[in-house]
């Protein structure tokens, strides 16, 4: 397809994608200020409160590559409409749920809804703009989802503290009743005709299944769970290894610098995991924030990442990764011990706020880079997989801290009742997340290339891809793989997104 950017159409196309992706991103970064009132409500112990955080992963970090190829074959218009119905219908589930296990079935069928829509929102702008115009519509994309992530806890808190929690899933009908007419009426289908075989259907569920079985281990302590888990796991690999067709061809990892930067990002989302989930309610049991007042208090994160992660990928781009990714995780880890200064009536100003823009300096040196070093470790036409692969790695480190964290830190089902227990936790929880930040620190000082590598500075991929999921849920899943083919076969640089959005 070659739709212009200043067409008609192709506002429409960007409006269709903002508005899905829009939908799984209001969900990661709204339904953890939501928890004590999801739990007050429902009678629940904090158990159930993880499995609400993660039931969605689990569907959605063990479908998501299966959800992009399925896009390839059967249309990515097609399958992306499948996607935001059946969020939509996930989300109309957990705004209804009259208990617990309910909620925690409706999330993981949003799950299943995410990981087909996810994929498709970038691979719509990759197939449908014309090759002039598909850095600057990407940028667009990340510039309204940048926005979308800022406002996010935002509206959570004050749909919480006012119409009630449930809003906080019922606020995504709107949003898809809207976003599949138009997808269908002014979105061109696309298909990748090379694209042959059969479905990894066996290894997804495999993948699923391990981590769904770990998950249940680490939470409810049946440690028989997670020795089943581990031999999913293994299975996993030995199917993956042996499968003409693999969703997960384990050929990528031959990449010494792909398989070490990805350790780093398993190391850097379970802290991120850990910390998002734990600090929003650290803030309102013990602290005695607002729902609102939780959710705009992170605001100055988002916001710096909004405002410095171009320059900070330009930086990359001239000294290289190691730097950038050695010591982003080292200002998070300080950002994480200075949030011990949360306790009963902290202060916004003197205890909150310096910490959150810690971590956020932390989180602009490091998120931009480890996207690009994860691109430019593989071959232009593996990018689309290796997105993917560190995108599912971001998103399964993140399931296991929320479930082991807790675990580690000594919280009994009650905790979140007690403001004193849960601080008394939430103190052992922070050093060990600041803890996993040092590893991935020296993960990336020892392993990492000090030189920058060639696609980072050839390539715009990694300059347009929305970089603010890398912060909040996890990296895209869809580079810009023909720009930068294009980039690679002219040896030239097309122009460059805007650089207040390209690498949010």
């Amino acid at each position: 397809m070659d739709i212009r950017l200043s067409s008609g159409k192709g506002r429409w196309v960007i409006l269709t994608t903002v508005l899905g992706s829009s939908m799984a991103l209001l969900d990661s970064t709204v339904v953890n200020v939501a928890l004590p009132h999801i739990g007050d409500d429902l009678h629940t112990d904090l158990g159930s409160l993880q499995w609400i955080v993660n039931a969605y992963t689990v569907t959605l970090a063990g479908l998501i590559l299966l959800g992009g190829s399925l896009g390839d074959r059967y249309g990515r218009r097609n399958v992306f409409v499948l996607g935001v119905v059946w969020f939509a219908l996930g989300s109309l589930l957990c705004g209804v749920a009259p208990s617990a296990p309910v909620l925690i079935t409706a999330r993981a069928l949003q799950g299943i809804g995410g990981a087909l829509l996810t994929p498709g929102s970038l691979a719509i702008i990759q197939a449908s703009f014309h090759p002039d115009d598909r850095s600057r519509a990407v940028g667009l994309w990340s510039g309204f989802g940048g926005i979308g992530a800022a406002v996010g806890p935002f509206v959570g808190g004050w749909l919480v503290d006012g119409p009630g929690w449930r809003w906080v899933f019922l606020i995504n009908l709107p949003l898809a009743a809207l976003c599949v007419p138009v997808a269908l009426r002014h979105v061109p289908e696309s298909r990748d005709p090379e694209h042959h075989g059969r479905f990894d259907v066996l290894g997804a569920v495999l993948g699923a299944a391990a981590l769904a079985l770990v998950t249940y281990s680490l939470i409810g302590k049946v440690w028989w769970a997670g020795a089943a888990g581990v031999l999913a796991g293994v299975a996993f690999v030995l199917v993956e290894k042996r499968r003409p067709d693999p969703m997960l061809p384990l050929s990528i990892f031959s990449s010494r610098q792909f398989t070490t930067v990805n350790l780093v990002t398993l190391c850097v989302y379970a802290a991120f995991g850990g910390f998002f989930f734990l600090v929003t309610l650290q803030l309102q049991v013990v602290a005695g924030y607002s729902a609102l007042q939780a959710g705009t208090a992170l605001l100055p994160t988002t916001g710096l990442m909004l405002l410095f992660s171009a320059r900070s990928g330009q930086l990359a781009d001239k000294i290289g990764p190691r730097i950038p990714l050695t010591v982003g995780p080292l200002l998070c880890a300080v950002g994480m011990l200075l949030m011990l200064r949360i306790g009963e009536h902290a202060s916004y100003l003197a205890d909150v706020l310096p910490a959150l823009l810690v971590q956020g300096a932390g989180m602009v040196a490091l998120v931009a880079p480890l996207t690009a070093t994860v691109l430019a470790s593989v071959d232009t036409g593996k990018a689309g997989l290796a997105s993917g692969v560190n995108n599912a790695a971001a998103r399964a480190a993140g399931l296991i801290a929320v479930a082991a964290l807790p675990l580690l830190a000594g919280m009994g089902p009650e905790a979140y009742r007690s403001a004193p227990k849960f601080d008394h936790a939430f103190h052992k929880a922070m050093p060990i997340c600041a803890g996993v930040l040092v590893v991935g620190a020296l993960l990336a000082f020892l392993t990492v290339r000090r030189a920058p590598a060639p696609a980072l500075g050839a390539a715009p991929a990694p300059e347009t891809e929305c970089k603010v999921y890398c912060g909040v849920t996890g990296p895209p899943v869809e580079p810009a793989r023909e720009v930068a083919a294009a980039v690679s076969d002219e040896g030239d640089t097309p122009p460059p997104a805007p650089p207040a959005q390209g690498r949010l």
